[in-house]
């Protein structure tokens, strides 16, 4: 399953590496997570979502 990471990550004009930075992950975890090939703890999806901003009424997809 394929998550909108990469999509709102593009609406923030933040690469991979900016937002894994963020994160505190490596940018292969971000290219992992973009792509569905990653499940992210629950503490790293609390995290991602803080950064690229939970907006109400949207859901961020991640596979858990």
């Amino acid at each position: 399953m394929k998550t909108r990471i990469k999509e709102l990550r593009a609406r923030l004009n933040l690469t991979q590496e900016q937002l894994a930075k963020r994160v505190g992950v490596r940018r292969e975890t971000i290219v992992f997570l973009e792509k569905g090939e990653y499940n992210p703890s629950l503490k790293l999806a609390a995290k991602i979502v803080r950064v690229l901003g939970f907006i109400r009424g949207s859901r961020i997809r991640i596979k858990c």
